[in-house]
């Protein structure tokens, strides 16, 4: 097929999934990739809102950050120029796990050289990991042996300051 397949999850820290503000929006709108999304998904968005009873916010519809990465995500791929646009691409959210939400990169490299595709696919999530901050999003990682020196020293500050 001349494309070698991407199939790889970043995981989210579920706990800093949330409702976009109206400053999240105004930035995101900002971004060359979601300049678009975000104007079609705000039109969406506000048409349905209005003809459905408001009187609490969370019964309207609402962007969340996490979506807003899906989105970007997938509109970083396309306009990738190592990513086949002849092939699926997808960026989607699996069940949640023990070690965060998962979010699916599935795509096509335009190349089969081993080397060539894991550099292009190193890029790829080298570029992810350093935007997901961006979206007010973190990767999940399992806490390491300095994590926990880190949280018993505060701790222990904390213990000392009472």
């Amino acid at each position: 097929s001349g494309g070698r397949r991407i199939k790889r999850s970043i995981f989210i820290d579920a706990a800093c999934v949330r409702l976009c503000t109206d400053e999240m929006l105004e930035r995101f709108g900002r971004m060359e990739l979601l300049k678009d999304y975000i104007g079609a998904k705000l039109s969406e968005i506000g048409a349905y809102n209005a003809e459905h009873d408001l009187a609490e916010p969370i019964n309207g519809r609402r962007l969340t950050n996490l979506g807003t990465f899906r989105a970007y995500i997938t509109e970083y791929l396309k306009k990738n120029p190592n990513i086949r646009e002849d092939m699926v691409l997808m960026v989607r959210q699996l069940p949640a796990t023990p070690q965060g939400i998962p979010l699916e990169i599935y795509c096509f490299a335009n190349t089969t050289k081993w080397t060539q595709y894991e550099n292009i696919q190193s890029d790829i999530f080298d570029h992810l990991y350093s935007a997901v901050s961006r979206f007010g999003l973190e990767v999940y990682q399992q806490p390491s042996g300095n994590d926990i020196r880190t949280a018993l020293g505060a701790e222990r500050k904390n213990a000392d300051i009472i």
